[in-house]
């Protein structure tokens, strides 16, 4: 089948809903802004602009700024992820409690799924019991993204559950 075909083939096919990371995509994998409503964008665009992140150019093209990358590299930064040597069965003796801000609620939400992953278990919602010692890769990432203060962890003489 010829590309010109697949295209029109594509284009014919108002139904079909191309998504990539839960945005809506065309035919080339770039967002399908005709999907969101003008007046969506145009409130998108504004507070991306108020924020600082894009800049409007005089030719009306918008550009992303120096401030709207570091923001980028950011939030993808705090999607960095770790492993454990750790399995469900091992002893479960380190006790943490935090208290992470509202308005680090992605930072949480990560920091929580890691617990997960790490075999550990919610006693409360900041209070998890779990296998130790923390990766030391995860202890000191927690401090460069500036959540180490935000937690404390306390060495149990017994495995959580154990007689």
């Amino acid at each position: 089948m010829s590309v010109e075909k697949e295209i029109l083939e594509y284009l014919n096919k108002k139904k079909s809903v191309l998504k990539y990371k839960g945005t809506r995509v065309g035919f080339m994998g770039l967002p399908d802004f005709n999907y969101y409503k003008y007046q969506t964008l145009a409130n998108k665009f504004s507070v991306l602009h108020k924020k600082g992140l894009i800049k409007k150019m005089p030719d009306g093209e918008y550009i992303i700024t120096t401030k709207g990358k570091i923001f980028l590299e950011k939030g993808k930064d705090i999607l960095r992820k770790f492993k454990t040597d750790k399995d469900e069965n091992s002893q479960k003796d380190l006790l943490i409690v935090y208290d992470i801000e509202e308005n680090k609620k992605r930072e949480r939400d990560w920091f929580r799924r890691h617990l997960k992953k790490f075999h550990f278990i919610m006693i409360q919602r900041s209070v998890w019991v779990g296998p130790s010692p923390l990766p030391k890769e995860f202890s000191d990432y927690l401090k460069e993204i500036e959540l180490g203060g935000n937690l404390k962890t306390f060495k149990l003489a017994r495995g959580y559950g154990e007689k």
